[in-house]
């Protein structure tokens, strides 16, 4: 449908990189063998505790976040808070040290029912702890859009941030979901990343420090 070729477009155009290029390393590496991810801090509207999981992929690349009660909506007779939930995961990846990593862009799916003449805005900010240096990035939907939505950005190798090389660095997942009931506001809209076709993965680049 329009809508979603719309959203496709979008993402492609929003995926281009905010970020400088950081100081030369060696060259990208294989994965190591014991890499681990531990959720250090859950928080915020879009994840009450118990409702987000994170699980690193076998093969060390990526890492991809679930939650359970993941919804914003708006319209109708619905409670005006509901409109934007957030949540914020702070993970804290666990390496040898002799390797760093990078956060090479994400994949984001999930589910809209959007009325005529609303909206529905994905953002999301992810940051070393620490560091001044920062990802953010949005996407939206316009209604009528009644389907699976999925976004997928992707940064350019020479413009990877990686986590300093011997420091204890977690790595700052800020995720939002907004709708808007705009021309429809006597009609419920809704956005959601929960429940089993919803996702966000998020992809790694190695180095060797």
């Amino acid at each position: 449908m329009n809508a979603k070729r719309t959203a496709i477009a979008v993402s492609a155009a929003l995926a281009l990189p905010l970020l400088s290029a950081p100081s030369a390393l060696a060259d990208e590496a294989p994965p190591p063998d014991n890499v681990s991810i531990e959720v250090v801090t859950v928080n915020g509207s879009g994840c009450p505790p118990g409702s987000a999981n994170v699980v690193i992929s076998d093969d060390k690349t990526a890492f991809t976040v679930k939650y359970n009660d993941y919804l914003a909506y708006a319209g109708g007779d619905t409670n005006p808070t509901g409109s934007r939930k957030n949540c914020q995961i702070n993970v804290r990846v666990n390496a040898p040290g002799e390797y760093t990593y990078a956060i090479t862009g994400s994949d984001h799916r999930g589910f809209a029912g959007l009325q005529d003449g609303a909206s529905g805005l994905q953002q999301t900010n992810y940051y070393f702890q620490g560091s001044t240096q920062d990802r953010t990035v949005q996407h939206e939907l316009n209604g009528r859009y009644v389907d699976d939505w999925q976004f997928r950005d992707r940064i350019p190798a020479n413009q990877l941030v990686y986590k300093p090389c011997g420091q204890a660095r977690n790595l700052n997942i800020n995720t939002e979901l907004r709708v808007n009931a705009g021309d429809s506001d006597n009609k419920v809209s809704f956005m959601s990343m929960d429940a089993t076709r919803s996702s966000t993965t998020y992809h790694f680049a190695w180095k060797r420090c």
